[in-house]
């Protein structure tokens, strides 16, 4: 029986067909567009299962209402060719089979089980960390690489997923030392290089952050658009707080915005790069108005409450009528949604919503009101801490716009022990403080942002 390139058995097919199979395992742990080509594969022989589910969860990672319709021709000839396939292919097929049918419960049972048996098995892995993330269980996504890690210590890949999940449940120290670990293995691996500059933002290690990401971009070949694109949206992040405006546009719009226009992940990295820029003070210039035609079909998605928030900012902040019709689906969703995930739609999701619609039509203390009912559950809507922040901006400066200084003062101070010299924080203390009759405090928040801009001209 031949074996995959992680030495997983797999039902017998031509050599040319096991190298594209390898191909997927390896451009998905890696985010490389080579893992597209098991498309191909499966359009020429839909008697390959495993091949035909590797297509089938592509279509699912659309992440769009018509996802599972794209999917469908490849899970049923999956399932066709099921019978006489080894049992982890029937196990991969019923994994499909539960995403589409979105049945999250079967789908992360599903998951642990293929792992238990099967630990070298890093594509289930991969996507059973990206169920958790998205549902913000940061614990169960270290609890996956951990099941595994021993069994794979020698693929830089598993470093790098431990590595994030450490982050994401704020275990800093271990996580660096996972993406080193992973580095030291391949130095092209971007999701320990995307670990790793996590770590830098979090910890204020802004100016190293920079300079990893600026040592490590002649990496960033034949990386699919999320990838490629979100680590350029680190390094505008590490920008930013440096003061570099032409720096933070000049990436905006060669390397963020620009390479899928028309999908999900594309769209809410330009729509929180954008978000982000304005609040640091950036004229951005017209360019809402491109990402909100991009933006205009996603009116009635609401296949993810995260992504859903940011689609209708962009949508709202473009000026587009398709961000009512949003709001509309999302109240939907509140009643609507599986019995899983209606809370997060009632609870999290439609108050921030409600609050980032606000913020948009500048009723700063609705959108404050909102926002904050919205905020201390807001990791239930999933997505990274550092991609969740947007919210706590968008909040803190509707607070500022409002004229609770008090709250404003309280969370810039905390933002600032993580960020001391970042010109965007420290140019609204200067504000802040100068409007709470501090004038003192205000001159040593404007020295500070003063000193940064000089320390790294644009």
């Amino acid at each position: 029986m031949p074996h995959d390139i992680l030495g997983n058995p797999v039902s017998a097919m031509r050599d040319t067909s096991l190298r594209a199979l390898d191909d997927f395992i390896e451009g998905y742990l890696a985010y490389e567009t080579r893992a597209e080509r098991i498309l191909a594969v499966a359009e020429a022989e839909p008697d390959c299962c495993l091949a035909n589910v590797y297509a089938g969860l592509l279509w699912m990672f659309l992440e769009s209402p018509d996802a599972a319709l794209h999917a469908a021709k490849y899970l049923a000839a999956a399932e066709r060719a099921a019978a006489t396939s080894t049992p982890r292919e029937q196990m991969n097929t019923a994994l499909l089979r539960a995403w589409a049918a979105q049945d999250q419960p079967e789908t992360l049972r599903l998951c642990d089980q293929i792992s238990d048996q099967f630990p070298r098995d890093l594509v289930v892995v991969k996507t059973h960390q990206y169920f958790e993330f998205n549902r913000g269980n940061f614990p169960a996504m270290l609890r996956v690489a951990m099941k595994v890690l021993e069994r794979n210590a020698d693929i830089s890949y598993m470093h790098g997923m431990a590595a994030f999940a450490y982050e994401q449940c704020h275990l800093l120290e271990e996580a660096e030392i996972a993406a080193r670990a992973a580095l030291d293995l391949r130095r092209k691996e971007p999701w320990a290089q995307h670990a790793l500059a996590h770590v830098m933002l979090t910890r204020g290690r802004i100016d190293e952050g920079a300079r990893f990401l600026e040592g490590v971009k002649d990496t960033w070949t034949g990386l699919n658009s999320f990838m490629i694109t979100h680590l350029w949206w680190h390094l505008a992040l590490f920008y930013i707080s440096q003061g570099r405006q032409t720096s933070v546009l000049d990436i905006y719009d060669r390397y963020c915005w620009g390479v899928a226009k028309s999908y999900s992940q594309d769209q809410i990295g330009a729509v929180s790069l954008l978000a982000r820029m304005e609040l640091a003070g950036i004229d951005v210039g017209e360019r809402w108005q491109d990402i909100g035609e991009h933006l205009a079909a996603r009116a009635h998605d609401t296949v993810l409450p995260f992504l859903s928030m940011q689609y209708l900012y962009g949508l709202a902040r473009a000026g587009r009528l398709e961000a009512d019709a949003l709001l509309r689906s999302v109240r939907y969703a509140a009643k609507m949604a599986p019995p899983y995930a209606r809370d997060v739609w009632q609870d999290v999701a439609l108050p921030a919503c409600e609050g980032l619609h606000a913020y948009a039509q500048r009723n700063f203390d609705t959108a404050w009101r909102r926002l904050n009912v919205a905020m201390p559950r807001m990791i239930e809507a999933g997505g990274s801490h550092a991609q969740r922040d947007l919210f706590e901006q968008i909040m803190l400066d509707a607070a500022i716009k409002s004229a609770r200084l008090t709250p404003a003062q309280q969370t810039l101070e905390l933002r600032r022990m993580a960020d001391p010299n970042g010109v965007p924080v420290n140019s609204a203390l200067a504000e802040v403080y100068a409007e709470l009759g501090l004038p003192h405090l205000a001159d040593q928040a404007r020295v500070r942002a003063a000193l940064t801009r000089c320390k790294h001209p644009d």
